[in-house]
């Protein structure tokens, strides 16, 4: 075996056992995820709002969870395909709506549908944990008709920055995953050939009664798996109590604590 042949190799081992880790955090996840999702609720409904029709159009709801946009969208008039890549959240996607929807376990990165199949994809929150924005754009573009539309919404630089400052006076470890740029977004727009987008950016602050309670969403809808391939809650209840005492600086006059996120909402016209 070439070296060449054989860094591929390992590239490509490595880009896999990370999908599969995601996919295990996210199964893991998929028993609690509604009861710790208020955030992803919030930023879904926004993005649903982009488009004002969805009466007898056929969606992919890509990167579906446990099915609460699938069915929202679905009382609009819809015909949705849920897809996944967790067969976990598929299953309670299935309980929550029923058969009058296709479920399929599927990467977002490689859509298992045929060219212009669909008339929109709407992806929330789920983007960010592709290795490569462009190829899931590029996925999109290729399943959605001419004259449709992708919704999608992912978290930019600068997300839980409260967290990852607390963290930094903590330890020297990673325990906040890094977010693209919108520069990176757009870039990767352009690879992918969507040259007829709208992009619009919000900052949106949740607030926590504690740092533990921001932590245990984060861990009830899956978010623990970090980019270098560590998970990120496993620390001792000292350690705890000083990311608590560090988070206090942020602490808001009510005496919560904030978690800011940095959205990008992106609505992108096949032509």
């Amino acid at each position: 075996m070439s070296q060449a042949v054989s860094l591929h190799f390992d590239a490509s081992l490595a880009l896999c056992e990370e999908k599969n880790a995601i996919k295990d955090a996210f199964s893991r996840a998929a028993a609690t995820y509604d009861q710790s999702a208020a955030f992803q609720r919030r930023v879904g409904h926004e993005l649903m709002s982009l488009l004002p029709d969805w009466q007898e159009k056929t969606v992919l709801d890509l990167g579906c969870g446990t099915g609460y946009f699938s069915e929202q969208i679905a009382k609009h008039g819809a015909q949705v395909i849920a897809l996944d890549l967790s067969e976990q959240m598929l299953e309670h996607a299935r309980a929550r709506c029923g058969d009058a929807l296709q479920y399929v376990s599927g990467d977002a990165e490689s859509l298992p549908f045929a060219d212009n199949s669909v008339d929109v994809v709407f992806t929330s929150l789920a983007l960010q944990w592709c290795n490569d924005l462009s190829v899931p754009l590029q996925e999109m573009k290729r399943v959605v008709r001419p004259g449709g539309t992708i919704l999608f919404s992912t978290l930019l630089d600068g997300s839980l920055y409260e967290l990852k400052q607390a963290w930094s006076q903590v330890d020297s470890r990673q325990h906040v995953n890094t977010f693209l740029t919108l520069k990176q977004v757009n870039l990767a727009l352009a690879q992918a050939g969507s040259a007829n987008h709208h992009l619009e950016c919000q900052t949106l602050i949740e607030r926590y009664p504690s740092a533990l309670a921001l932590m245990k969403d984060l861990k009830g809808i899956g978010a623990t798996h970090l980019s270098e391939g560590r998970e990120a809650g496993l620390v001792g209840k000292r350690t705890f109590i000083q990311l608590e005492n560090t988070y206090r600086e942020f602490q808001l006059e009510d005496g919560f604590v904030p978690a800011t996120y940095q959205v990008c909402f992106g609505a992108i016209n096949n032509d």
